[in-house]
């Protein structure tokens, strides 16, 4: 099993003019820190609009920055909104590529749809269609990404002609491809549709270990993959804060951790919001107990096996791998039984401490990671053996539909066509040769031509 961060930036309110860039500034430095220790994975997350909960618009930014600063980490967008309103199909395959790139290959790919009303009705999605429209979103953009060229694309929410799209990714065909799945009906989507599970809730490892076998089945039964190739990981993430006394990990970790649930469910559950007044750490304080997210570090030290949650009467909350290296160890240990192929945490969140993300991060890397990292490669060499037949039947299953290039398809350039209008091909040659020469006076009257014209 192997091991990620998870970034969404939050900034509780209220915050100063450097909070934000100081924020950015830590993340990079820790994400260094993870990438020399031997963490394999960070996942960074789109957003838009959802304020203290997530200051990550433009992940492509901040992943191409974390591409500087490391060295092995595979990079994740954790995701892309892949819906045409948010991002253009073939602006993601340029971004996902030219990251594929400076990066040496280690972009993954993971696609979502969002189910904030503050992200869909700002972007003029309609709710109800969220989940055709990030289907249509990613087989273009991966389409954009493989074909040479692309041979355009005539849908419900997109239409686009042949273009030759390029950058092409340095992974061949693509990356690896997931999707954020919320509830166990969008893993079974994701087993059809032959990409990873980016299992973006709290569940804990007895729970994961039924999503991977229903995982498996329907992939080995069902699946036409939407790509080129099958991805069939499955990921879960939890809090994280290390330290060797339990009480001080949890005053370390806990309330961000429940933030996090707390400001997630503003958005996507029960929250009313208003844009740049609504105050959602405020609220947190003054509702947690009422809303289930206390931070009561003495109910969660009753128990000295960890959950993805703890609970003790009227309290609950998150909890996950908030604890001693020993306490973590063992919590990890039922998801690598579970067939979990990582798990990715979640330590930059509510007003966690910089200082206490990196001990942790270095804590957790001599004491806990150790043990997983020598039994990894040998995990997922048994995997791929496993799967290996159900991977290519479901390949087999794929149907190359897409149309074919137009007969004598061809793009002009603009002044071509009003070379032609105005002097026919001899004008046209006359201008091709002049320019081959470096002679550029017939280019500039062309210009003033256009301009009159009103061109």
């Amino acid at each position: 099993m192997r091991f990620g961060l998870f970034y969404e930036h939050q900034i509780p309110r209220p915050w100063g003019p450097e909070a934000e860039r100081q924020l950015l500034a830590d993340a990079l430095d820790q994400i260094e820190l993870a990438d020399r220790l031997g963490f394999d994975y960070l996942w960074e997350v789109e957003h838009h609009f959802l304020e203290e909960y997530s200051h990550s618009s433009a992940p492509e930014v901040f992943l191409g920055a974390a591409s500087q600063r490391t060295t092995r980490m595979r990079l994740g967008h954790g995701i892309v909104l892949t819906a045409p309103a948010y991002n253009h199909p073939a602006r993601i395959a340029e971004r996902i590529a030219m990251l594929d790139l400076i990066s040496g290959g280690r972009v993954e790919f993971g696609s979502g749809e969002s189910g904030s009303i503050s992200e869909l009705g700002g972007f003029g999605i309609d709710p109800a269609l969220k989940r055709e429209q990030w289907r249509e979103g990613l087989q273009v953009a991966l389409r954009c990404m493989t074909e040479e060229p692309f041979t355009g694309h005539d849908g419900a929410f997109v239409t686009m002609p042949p273009r030759n799209v390029v950058p092409k990714p340095y992974q061949k065909p693509h990356p690896p491809v997931w999707v954020a799945c919320s509830r166990h009906d969008t893993v079974l989507l994701a087993a059809r549709e032959g990409i990873g599970a980016l299992t973006f809730t709290f569940i804990d490892p007895e729970e994961a270990a039924k999503w991977v076998a229903d995982y498996e089945r329907v992939m080995a039964e069902e699946c036409v993959p939407i790509g080129l190739a099958v991805n069939p990981r499955i990921a879960c993430v939890t809090p994280m804060m290390c330290h060797h006394d339990a009480e001080t990990a949890l005053r370390m970790g806990l309330e961000g951790a429940n933030f996090f649930g707390y400001s997630l469910a503003h958005y996507y559950i029960f929250g009313e919001h208003v844009p740049a007044q609504t105050h959602v750490w405020e609220e947190f304080q003054a509702k947690r107990d009422e809303m289930g997210y206390s931070a009561e570090v003495a109910v969660a030290l009753e128990r000295e096996v960890l959950g993805a949650k703890i609970a003790a009467g009227q309290i609950e909350g998150l909890r996950g791998a908030i604890g001693t290296p020993d306490q973590i160890r063992e919590f990890l240990r039922r998801y690598e039984a579970a067939g979990i192929d990582q798990v990715i945490f979640v330590m930059q969140s509510g007003r966690n401490r910089h200082e206490d993300i990196m001990s942790s991060l270095e804590l957790f890397a001599a004491e806990v990671m150790p043990e997983f990292a020598d039994r990894a490669d040998a995990f997922d060499t048994a995997k791929a053996v496993r799967l290996e037949p159900a991977i290519a039947a479901a390949l087999a299953r794929k149907v190359d539909d897409r149309p074919a290039m137009p007969d004598g398809y061809t793009l002009t350039a603009l002044p071509k066509q009003f070379l032609q209008a105005a002097g026919g091909d001899e004008l046209v040659e006359a201008v091709a040769s002049s320019t081959a020469k470096g002679d550029s006076s017939l280019l500039s009257k062309l210009g003033e031509a256009e301009t009159e014209a009103g061109r």
